[in-house]
């Protein structure tokens, strides 16, 4: 999630996009905040569907986003739920015991697919305490994930060294996704080297982003996957506008151009790779 907090109700202002050509395979938009939309979710899903994605990950920040991410889930066939406290949540000390106690009881509900989003962010989040309380909770979401068999969904940002030592240390689950991957090429090559997943958003579409491209490039098929991050992250041509997950075509398309690949095989292998990671 990359707004200017965690809480519900953000917005983007503007109207938005126009539907962008459809995608000649179905896919998912891997990780997304329904409840930050301000669009009916029945409304977001036909959207999404009228340009081949079919299925949406929604993610929780916090107990009220967690609990909101399972019951629409549980409500509707194409929407799975991720839920976790975010590292800013942590940083402020809401990664009470209570709280953690009722993030696992979440995870372990069906239509829950993943733990997140999780992790560290030494962006918003300074002074030393504030980053003991993100690392404590981070370690404990990556027990839930292992515990409840989800995918470990983390958020990084400006912590890729912590991240990767923690994640070491604590010992990844099988299925680990890094949204909104921000790290350059190298980065890229030593998290493919562990197995890890690498979910792209908006962001790569910008014209500052060369390195999140090069990243791209050297990610392997199997590792990648694209997501919206909505209502944030909007790609280009429309940077600044809300997003919703029938614009993932328009970052797949540019991360297939970046790639020198079709970007219909594309589709196809970050689908596989979404059915693969959340067991769906």
């Amino acid at each position: 999630m990359t707004s200017s907090g965690t809480g519900r109700g953000a917005t983007r202002r503007g109207d938005p996009p126009p539907a962008p050509e459809p995608l000649p395979v179905a896919v998912w938009d891997s990780h997304c905040h329904l409840d930050l939309m301000g669009t009916p979710v029945e409304e977001v899903l036909a959207a999404g569907r009228a340009v081949g994605v079919e299925r949406v990950v929604t993610i929780g920040v916090d107990l009220e986003s967690s609990r909101y991410a399972a019951d629409v889930a549980a409500a509707h066939p194409d929407v799975l739920a991720a839920v976790a406290l975010h590292p800013n949540e942590a940083g402020a000390f809401a990664a009470t015991e209570e709280a953690l106690d009722e993030i696992a009881r979440l995870a372990a509900l069906p239509q829950v697919v993943a733990v997140g989003e999780t992790g560290l962010d030494h962006f918003r989040t300074e002074g030393e305490e504030g980053r003991r309380a993100q690392e404590e909770s981070f370690r404990r979401h990556i027990a839930i994930a292992k515990k409840t068999g989800c995918a470990l969904v983390i958020h990084d940002r400006d912590a890729h060294d912590d991240v990767l030592r923690v994640l070491g240390e604590e010992g990844a689950p099988e299925r680990t996704v890094f949204h909104c991957f921000s790290g350059d090429a190298t980065m890229a090559r030593v998290c493919a080297d562990r197995g890890y997943v690498l979910s792209f958003a908006g962001n790569v579409t910008f014209k500052n982003a060369g390195g999140l491209r090069e990243a791209a490039q050297v990610t392997p098929r199997d590792l990648l996957l694209v997501e919206t991050d909505a209502p944030f992250l909007t790609p280009m041509p429309h940077r600044g506008a809300p997003n919703a997950p029938y614009l993932v075509p328009l970052t797949l398309r540019a991360l297939a151009e970046v790639r020198g690949e079709d970007a219909g095989a594309l589709g196809e292998a970050v689908a596989a790779t979404s059915r693969r990671i959340f067991h769906a």
